[in-house]
């Protein structure tokens, strides 16, 4: 990935919004205990993520975007970071991975790309818990089934539809994400197009 000075000017732009978004929302959202706040928190900074991609449409920018954002985290106050961390940065390398598969910037690519990374949220855990804060798989998946089943109004004893529910729901929320992401991205091109053109004018 070769960038101009510019491009990557821009990508840190992106890359700071998200980290923002981290620190201030997450905290919030954490001290209220928000259902769902882990995906609420990757649907905004993937739309973040996925508007940067539009400005600066090369491989590997959403993940260099995702790599300030992880960063900035770092300066996140209270509470262990690493697990959020780790979950930023795979999160924009599942959404790199999605659109650069998908060639040139799409809508479509963006939606799933988008639904993808938020749907991580859900896997996540099963990773980082083991091998970051000692838990045992087991006790993740009792703790999914947990949380779902209150979230849903279901007993643990559903498992399998509280998975498929959860993992359609975030696949929803990132979807709406990378849809608004690209509207947003293609409003704002516009927007700036035309300032550019009445300067010069």
């Amino acid at each position: 990935m070769k960038l101009s000075t510019r491009e990557l000017a821009i990508l840190a732009v992106f890359g700071a919004l998200w980290g923002l978004v981290e620190i201030s929302l997450g905290s919030v959202l954490k001290t209220l205990n928000i259902p769902m706040s882990g995906a609420v928190l990757a649907a905004i900074g993937l739309a973040v993520a996925l508007i940067g991609r539009a400005f600066v449409p090369q491989r590997g920018s959403t993940l260099f975007i995702g790599a300030i954002a992880m960063l900035l985290k770092l300066f996140s106050l209270g509470g262990a970071v690493l697990g959020p961390m780790v979950g930023i940065l795979t999160e924009a390398l599942v959404a790199e991975i999605v659109l650069s598969m998908g060639g040139q910037p799409r809508r479509m690519s963006f939606i799933l790309a988008g639904a993808f990374g938020v749907a991580w949220v859900l896997l996540q855990p099963f990773v980082t818990g083991p091998l970051l804060f000692g838990r045992t798989v087991l006790v993740v998946w009792l703790d999914l089934l947990d949380r779902g089943g209150r979230l849903l109004g279901l007993q643990p004893t559903a498992a399998i539809w509280i998975v498929l529910a959860l993992l359609v729901i975030h696949l929803a929320v990132g979807g709406l994400a990378g849809w608004m992401g690209w509207d947003i991205a293609k409003m704002l091109q516009s927007r700036l197009g035309r300032m550019t053109t009445d300067v010069i004018q």
